[in-house]
C-alpha cells in the first residue's frame, strides 16, 4: 500500500488515527458495518482516506489486506437473503401460516431451445410418481429427456441437480402438467407438448365417450405398433394375471367404463383405489398412447394398500375373490350404502335373491343328552331328532354374483385309460335358483337352502365353483359347461317375478366376458375372452397377448367366471 508523507509525518499519522476513530463512530451511528455513504474529510487535511465503490471510506493507515478480504466476505453474506426460520407453537399457527400470500412470479416463454432434446420413446407414466432419489411423492417432476422422476425444481432440489449434472433441461410437473426449463427456471408454453400431457393424464369428453362403442379404427402408438383402444395388453409385473383378467372383464361393462372415463363423476372421492382405477380405465381406452400396452403398477399398489396386502404383487390369488373384494371396495369408497342403486357398482351388478332356510332346532332334552354324550352319540341324537322341530326362515338378500355348483367328475377311467371329461349345460346348474332345488350347507349350521331370483341385475356375474379345498390339497373340477354366447333366456329355466303392469321384463342376456383357468390348481394361469362391441368380434387376452378368436372357441374352454349383459 502506497503512502504519501510530508514533513509532519507524525501529525499525519495522528490525523489518520483520528479519522479511523471518527469513521468507526459514523459506521456505528448509521448501523452499517460497511460504512456510511457520506464522504468524511479528516480535520487538518492529509490524504489519509480513499473512497470505496459503494460510497464508504477506508482509512489508509488502519486496514491491511486481510481485513479488506474479510469485509468483502461480509458484504457478500449481507447481500444473500437468509431463509426465515419460523417456530410455531401450535398446529393452528402452522395452518394459518400456510395461507399467507406468498407467490413467486415465473417467466413464461413460448419458445425453448431445448425442446428438441425431449425423448418420447423413454417416457412411461404408468409407474408410481415417486422421486428416484428421495422416494418422495411430493412435488415430483419427470425429466422429458431420460424419463426419470425427481423432486422439486428449486436450487437445492434433485431435479435442479440432475439438470446440471446430466444436461437435461426440460421437466414436467406430474400434478399440474406444467413444463419448466431448468436450471433457468422459466415455464415453457408450447403446443407441441400437449401429446405428452394427454399421455400423462388422458381425458375424454362426454361426446367422445358416447362414440367409443361405434369406433372401429385402429390406433398407432409412438413405437409403431398398432392397437385397438380398449383392447390393449396389460403388463404382468409378477403373478398378477388374476388382476389383469378382472380389469379386462370390467372394461366391457359400458356404464362402469363410462363412469370412470369422466373424472368429474368421482372428483369428490379421495380414495386412492378409485382414483387409480379411473386412471387405468382412461389409459386403456386412450387412442393416443405412446405404447401399445399399459402397466397396472399404480393400481396394484393401491390394491395392496386398500386390501392390507391380501392381494399383492408376486402372489397368485383367486380372481373371483379379487372381483368380489374390488366391487365391494369401490362401492364403499364411492359412498355407496345398502340402498339399491346407491353407487355405479350396485346399478350395474346388484340383484336380489329370496332365500328359504330350513334347519332343525334341538329341544332341551336333546341339548342335555348331547352335552353328556360323546361326539358319535351326539351325531346319533341328531339323526333321531324329531322333524317336528324344523324351522323355516324366508329372507331377501342382495347379490353381486351368483355361484354355480358343478357336478362331481367321474372317479374311474374309461376303456382307453383316460379320464372322461363330463359336460353339463348351463341351464342345469342354473336350476339352483329356481326356488325348488335344495342345497345343503354345513356352516354355520346344518341347513337346507332354497334360492330364487327376485330381481335380475343389468350385468349378471356367474361363478363356476371349480376348486374345492380339503385338509390336504386343492382339487379342480374339469367339467365343461356348455353355454350360449348370445340370447341366454332365463325365464325358461328360472321362475322370475311377474313384471308390473305396463312394463316389459327383459330376461335375455348376451355374454361379454368369459374368464378361464388353465393348468393345475394353484399353479395355472388365467386368460379371458372378451367381446368388442363395435365389431362384435371376440378377442383372447392374456397379459400382453391380444389375439382375435372365433366365438366357437369361447364355448370350448373351462369357464371359471362369466359376465352377461341384459338386452336393452
Amino acid at each position: 500500500m502506497k503512502r504519501s508523507r510530508d514533513e509532519d509525518g507524525d501529525v499525519e499519522k495522528a490525523d489518520g488515527d483520528a479519522v479511523e476513530s471518527n469513521h468507526d463512530f459514523v459506521g456505528q451511528r448509521n448501523g452499517d458495518d460497511n460504512g456510511s455513504s457520506k464522504k468524511l474529510k479528516p480535520e487538518g487535511g492529509g490524504g489519509g482516506l480513499i473512497s470505496t465503490t459503494n460510497g464508504g471510506l477506508l482509512p489508509l493507515s488502519s486496514y491491511d489486506d486481510d481485513e479488506d478480504e474479510e469485509d468483502e466476505e461480509e458484504k457478500e453474506k449481507a447481500k444473500e437473503p437468509e431463509s426465515p426460520q419460523y417456530e410455531y407453537e401450535s398446529d393452528e399457527e402452522l395452518e394459518r401460516s400456510s395461507r399467507l400470500p406468498f407467490r413467486r412470479d415465473i417467466e413464461v416463454r413460448k419458445d425453448c431451445p431445448y425442446l428438441d432434446t425431449v425423448n418420447r420413446q423413454v417416457l412411461d407414466f404408468d409407474f408410481e410418481k415417486f422421486c428416484s432419489v428421495s422416494l418422495s411423492n411430493l412435488n415430483v417432476y419427470a425429466c422429458l429427456v431420460c424419463g426419470k422422476y425427481f423432486q422439486g425444481r428449486g436450487r437445492n432440489s434433485h431435479a435442479y441437480t440432475h439438470s446440471l449434472e446430466a444436461g437435461h433441461h426440460v421437466f414436467i410437473n406430474l400434478h399440474s402438467e406444467k413444463v419448466y426449463c431448468l436450471p433457468d427456471g422459466y415455464e415453457v408454453n408450447d403446443p407441441s407438448l400437449d401429446d405428452i400431457r394427454y399421455v400423462l393424464n388422458p381425458r375424454f369428453t362426454r361426446a367422445q365417450v358416447e362414440q367409443l362403442d361405434k369406433n372401429k379404427q385402429w390406433a398407432r402408438a409412438l413405437d409403431g405398433s398398432d392397437y385397438l383402444p380398449g383392447m390393449v395388453g396389460l403388463n404382468n409385473i409378477k403373478e398378477n394375471d388374476f388382476v389383469n383378467v378382472i380389469i379386462q372383464s370390467l372394461m366391457r361393462v359400458t356404464p362402469l367404463r363410462d363412469f370412470f372415463l369422466i373424472p368429474e363423476n368421482y372428483s369428490a372421492c379421495k380414495s386412492p383405489l378409485v382414483q387409480r382405477f379411473g386412471e387405468l380405465t382412461r389409459k386403456i381406452w386412450h387412442p393416443r398412447n405412446f405404447k401399445g400396452q399399459v402397466s397396472p403398477h399404480e393400481f396394484l399398489q393401491a390394491v395392496m394398500v386398500a386390501s392390507k396386502k391380501k392381494f399383492r404383487i408376486g402372489m397368485q390369488s383367486d380372481p373371483v375373490e379379487f372381483m368380489s373384494w374390488l366391487l365391494n371396495a369401490l362401492h364403499t369408497d364411492l359412498g355407496g350404502t345398502k340402498k339399491t342403486g346407491s353407487s355405479i357398482i350396485f346399478k350395474c351388478f346388484q340383484g336380489e335373491l329370496e332365500v328359504m332356510k330350513e334347519f332343525q332346532r334341538k329341544t332341551q332334552t336333546a341339548k342335555r343328552e348331547d352335552a353328556n354324550a360323546t361326539e358319535g352319540a351326539g351325531a346319533e341324537e341328531d339323526e333321531k331328532m324329531d322333524t317336528s322341530f324344523v324351522e323355516r326362515e324366508v329372507s331377501r338378500m342382495p347379490f353381486l354374483m351368483l355361484g354355480l355348483d358343478l357336478p362331481a367328475p367321474p372317479l374311474f377311467k374309461d376303456v382307453m385309460e383316460k379320464n372322461i371329461i363330463p359336460q353339463v349345460p348351463l341351464f342345469n346348474i342354473l336350476k339352483k335358483f329356481d326356488g325348488e332345488m335344495v342345497t345343503e350347507v354345513v356352516r354355520p349350521q346344518l341347513a337346507r337352502m332354497r334360492y330364487r331370483v327376485m330381481r335380475l341385475p343389468q350385468y349378471m356375474i356367474l361363478h363356476m365353483r371349480r376348486f374345492t379345498k380339503n385338509n390336504f390339497f386343492v382339487e379342480k373340477n374339469p367339467t365343461l359347461v356348455n353355454f350360449p354366447v348370445k340370447n341366454l333366456e332365463l325365464k325358461d329355466y328360472i321362475p322370475l317375478p311377474i313384471a308390473r303392469v305396463g312394463e316389459k321384463q327383459q330376461t335375455k342376456y348376451d355374454l361379454i366376458a368369459n374368464l378361464v383357468h388353465d393348468g393345475k390348481p394353484g399353479e395355472g394361469s388365467y386368460r379371458v375372452f372378451v367381446q368388442r362391441r363395435s365389431e362384435e368380434m371376440w378377442y383372447e387376452m392374456q397379459d400382453l397377448h391380444v389375439a382375435e378368436t372365433l366365438p366357437q372357441m369361447v364355448a370350448l374352454s373351462e369357464a371359471y367366471m362369466q359376465i352377461y349383459e341384459k338386452h336393452q
